[in-house]
């Protein structure tokens, strides 16, 4: 290869792009945005400053663990190869590269992301399952979701709440990812078999709304009841979600500015309730206020009807 150099560790190749092969079930999906468009406009001014991650393939030609981007902005910037470092790497190490190398971008969908940290998970799992780190306390295990969490940026817990998203049909995966189902219903309503998916797809449509998280909580439970079908999940979506105004909150630094400065958070309190039991009061009073009465029209005289016409 030509133009062989040196990093600290490593040795920086450049290969030729017809050369080079995307890993296959690359859970991230890869957009032109602002972002890449940056890239490419880098790329043809200054060229590749980063080389790629690269592994040797059966067939010939190297894989790309990290760096598809800059290969497709080498193509567009016209350049003949790509600097790489080359690492020999089994499947389960790549995939592993592989997502560490690009789960914190900022444009990742949920459904991307549950599908990088399932992918990361069953690597680690067939690598050996448990790992043993001390960063919380001396001696303690941490799980492999744990373990995700730490190097992604996110709890274990959350890490196992984006796996389950892996179980939704990919119809229901992109309603969360179009922000029309929510994370934490989204998470109940994959407990649900294929079919009543199915089901619950078709009931959106006919319903126009997507269910709460309490309503999915109940569609979870009488499926695993045996309970679930057309009639108890057109039953549960029928009903009409908690109004927004029953969440409403108020600030304190809001509400200190109307009140003395020696007012106690009870005195506030207590006058706010007796001001809206003022108000009320008087909306009442609008509402039953009697009509004034009013004058009969004047009868109109009419013509006798001939009966004899």
């Amino acid at each position: 290869m030509a133009n062989t150099r040196k990093t600290t560790t490593e040795k920086v190749i450049s290969i030729k792009l017809a050369d080079l092969y995307p890993i296959p079930n690359h859970p991230i999906k890869m957009r032109e945005d602002d972002s890449f468009r940056e890239t490419v406009e880098s790329v043809k001014e200054r060229g590749i400053l980063t080389p790629a991650t690269v592994r040797p393939r059966e067939a010939g030609g190297y894989e790309i663990i990290d760096g598809r981007r800059r290969k497709v902005a080498c193509e567009l910037a016209e350049l003949p190869t790509l600097p790489c470092i080359v690492r020999e790497l089994d499947d389960d190490a790549a995939v592993i590269t592989m997502v560490d190398s690009n789960i914190h971008r900022d444009e990742i969908l949920p459904s991307e992301r549950a599908a990088a940290y399932k992918m990361k998970m069953d690597a680690i799992k067939r690598q050996g399952a448990r790992n043993d780190l001390t960063s919380r306390q001396v001696g303690e295990r941490l799980e492999a979701a744990d373990k995700i969490g730490q190097e992604s940026g996110d709890s274990g817990r959350q890490v196992q709440r984006y796996i389950r998203l892996t179980e939704l049909s990919p119809e229901l995966q992109q309603m969360v990812d179009e922000k029309k189902i929510a994370m934490t219903p989204a998470v109940e309503l994959s407990y649900l078999k294929p079919e009543e998916q199915a089901l619950l797809l078709t009931t959106i449509d006919s319903e126009q709304a997507t269910p709460s998280l309490s309503q999915a909580q109940r569609m979870k439970k009488l499926s695993q009841s045996g309970e679930l079908n057309d009639d108890t999940m057109l039953g549960i979506m029928i009903e009409q979600k908690k109004p927004a105004w029953d969440r409403v909150t108020l600030g304190g630094e809001k509400l200190r500015k109307y009140f003395p400065k020696n007012y106690t958070p009870q005195q506030i309190e207590d006058t706010i309730y007796r001001l809206l039991d003022l108000w009320y009061k008087k909306q009442n009073a609008k509402l039953v206020k009697p009509k004034e009465a009013k004058e009969p029209p004047e009868a109109k005289e009419t013509e006798p009807l001939d009966k004899t016409a």
